[in-house]
């Protein structure tokens, strides 16, 4: 029994393990079938797979170099030098090129990415030797990155808008856009934000959407005190942020409402862009009751006048907007039956431009060409100015003229951007041959009526170096190029040296000027009183001459003392006791003479009287003492001590008992 059991487990056991085996035979089959196929697909990728980065390249490059995009690489590539890339599509070889070694891609100018956002390119690699290709081409995507190179721009350059006068606050006015040509999808270039910048604080406007609406309440929003408002919007790319670029339009907004006061215009400035207008006032009654008139102190030279029964400005004579492109003036309304009634407007008055002036030079060029010129060479670059102001802008186009007696020798090219560029076409001038050529130079604009005009270059044939700078011209294209002739020269010298002939007698006349005598004739004496000198032993004899200041050299003029009054501290300090002083010039021979009788009087052997004056010689510098005649200018004498005068020896002893002696005494 036991037997029969274990075979039966055994037989179960055995069908289990081959149900098994059978049921995982065919998956492991399918899992490597599929392992297989996906090997050969992943093979087959990588057979003809590429590798590169993805090409983004930046728009408006400024670099000198070539732009860097990418790499393209294939697996085939085993950097062998047999593998060559080849560049097809959208700009291949010419905006963009790839070096056929290393498939470095590269582009070759500037782009914009608001004239074309991406290109399509295709790449292949082939081999070098045999030029067949090693597998298929692959197409591939350059696309431009967006910079902020551009600013809002509105719809319209000038919005016009009403509200109803003693409107709500937040009344609805009129809406604005504005469009941005940058990338919507990178960053916040073509992100913009309105602003108000004129109109505050009666209107304001939603940054997101550019909705104007009122700002002020109904008492303020009167009519009779305003009429007309201009808003500036403005839209600020990269969402209002510092840096970003902006633009803006104008919004002009009137208050709408019947006028049942004085005569009012319906506009509050009227803006003229042709030759007539009519104004009508804005009032119930007739407007037969009012008559206008200009007011002359806006229009001084009368160039317009208004009929005074509807209003309407006409011209007196003709108009130049070169002259003058705007006039204001202002127009008065007056009631006839109240003639204190009256309104005024201001008119500005706008003048349309005809194209009536020719293209000229810019400015004078001076040109010069090398002896050893090339052909083709380009040795200058012109542009035209014009006084017209068209509506599109200046187109100029520039040629050589027909009748051109140099046109073999040079030639002019239009470059597109209203400049022209003056080129060679020959090679090697003779200076000596020609030393200067004159071209003319056909400008118009492209306008009508068409204006055109002949500008003629002056060329120069110079000396250069190897490196095509100048080194020496001739005299005579030097003159020619300033514009002045021999003769013009000559009449420029002429007037200098008049000049400095008038100069000269100018001058000499001036020293030849006459004195006028002091008594003309005899009769001229009578009833004069004629003044000729003091007799002497004034006051004026007594100032003229010093003559301490010959025996004292170290003293100064400014320091003399007065002898008609008692001097004092206060007024005149004691001087120093060592002063030096070098004497002057004019007191050598005085003081020299003056010496010689000093020491003969102090020589001579017979003594004067007592009664008799003594001179004394002059102590010199440096003496301890100070001169006998400034004893009597120093303070009283009981500020003084005088025991001094004890030790001066004995020709000073009776001074020292009659002032030290009494010191002695107190």
């Amino acid at each position: 029994m036991r037997t029969w059991i274990v075979l039966l487990l055994w037989a179960c056991a055995h069908q289990s393990v081959n149900a098994v085996a059978l049921s995982r035979g065919p998956v492991r089959r399918k899992t490597k079938e599929i392992e297989g196929r996906q090997d050969k697909e992943l093979l087959r990728r990588s057979k003809r797979g590429w590798m590169w980065r993805q090409f983004f390249l930046q728009e408006e490059y400024t670099g000198t170099d070539h732009q860097y995009i990418g790499k393209l690489h294939s697996d085939m590539d085993r950097g062998d030098g047999t593998v060559m890339y080849v560049l097809t599509g959208e700009g291949a070889g010419t905006i963009f090129v790839i070096d056929v070694n290393s498939g470095d891609l590269h582009a070759t100018r500037s782009l914009d990415r608001e004239e074309k956002p991406f290109y399509v390119l295709r790449a292949q690699a082939v081999d070098k030797k045999t030029g067949l290709p090693l597998e298929p081409e692959t197409e591939f995507i350059v696309k431009l990155h967006d910079i902020n190179d551009n600013e809002p721009k509105f719809d319209k350059e000038v919005y016009t808008a009403s509200v109803p006068e003693r409107s709500h606050i937040g009344t609805y006015v009129t809406q604005v856009t504005a469009q941005d040509a940058d990338d919507e999808m990178f960053g916040y270039s073509a992100k913009l934000a309105y602003s108000i910048s004129q109109g505050h604080p009666y209107f304001s406007v939603e940054p997101n959407t550019g909705i104007i609406r009122t700002a002020l309440g109904p008492s303020d929003m009167d009519r009779e005190q305003r009429e007309h408002y201009q808003v500036v919007i403005e839209a600020k790319d990269m969402a209002g942020q510092k840096g970003g670029l902006t633009g803006s339009t104008t919004v002009n907004i009137s208050l709408t409402d019947v006028n049942d006061n004085p005569p009012r215009f319906t506009q509050s400035k009227h803006k003229m862009l042709y030759y007539h207008c009519q104004m009508r006032p804005n009032d119930k009654l007739n407007g037969l009751n009012y008559r206008y008139s200009i007011d002359r102190h806006t229009d001084v030279d009368r160039i317009f006048d208004v009929y005074a029964g509807n209003g309407s400005i006409f011209l007196q004579r003709p108009l130049d907007r070169e002259e003058l492109a705007w006039h204001n003036i202002s127009v008065i309304a007056t009631e006839f039956n109240n003639p204190e009634q009256t309104s005024r407007v201001p008119v500005y008055i706008r003048v349309l431009d005809v194209n009536d002036n020719p293209p000229m030079l810019a400015s004078f060029y001076e040109t010069f060409v090398c002896e050893n010129a090339k052909a083709g060479q380009k040795i200058q670059t012109i542009s035209a100015v014009d006084a017209d102001d068209p509506v599109g802008g200046h187109r100029f186009l520039f040629s050589l003229a027909p009748e051109s007696s140099v046109r073999a020798n040079f030639s002019v090219r239009d470059n597109g951007d209203n400049t022209a560029g003056i080129f060679t076409r020959r090679t090697g001038f003779g200076r000596m041959h020609k030393s200067t050529h004159l071209v003319s130079v056909v400008i118009s604009d492209g306008h009508y009526p068409m204006q055109t005009s002949t500008g003629t270059l002056t060329i120069r044939v110079c000396t250069c170096d190897r490196n095509g700078n100048m080194e020496m011209c001739n005299a005579e294209a030097l003159t020619s190029s300033a514009g002045l002739s021999t003769g013009a020269l000559v009449a420029i010298l002429l007037c200098i040296l008049i000049l400095l002939l008038i100069v000269v007698l100018f001058a000499a006349l001036k020293r030849q000027k006459k004195k006028e005598p002091l008594i003309i004739s005899k009769e001229d004496v009578r009833d004069n009183v004629v003044s000729y000198n003091d007799e002497g032993g004034g006051e004026e004899d007594t100032q003229a001459f010093d003559i301490g200041a010959l025996r004292h050299p170290e003293v100064m003029e400014e320091s003399k003392l007065r002898r008609d009054i008692l001097p004092s501290e206060s007024l005149y300090p004691p001087p120093p006791l060592h002063r030096t002083m070098v004497p002057s010039r004019e007191n050598a021979d005085v003081r020299d003479f003056i010496n010689q009788h000093v020491q003969e009087n102090d020589g001579n052997p017979t003594a004067p009287p007592y009664d008799s004056l003594a001179t004394y010689a002059y102590e010199g510098n440096g003496s301890v003492a100070e001169s006998l005649s400034s004893l009597g200018s120093m303070s009283s004498e009981g500020d003084q001590d005088y025991n001094y005068l004890s030790e001066w020896g004995p020709r000073f002893r009776k001074l020292a008992d009659m002032y030290g002696g009494e010191d002695m005494a107190d």
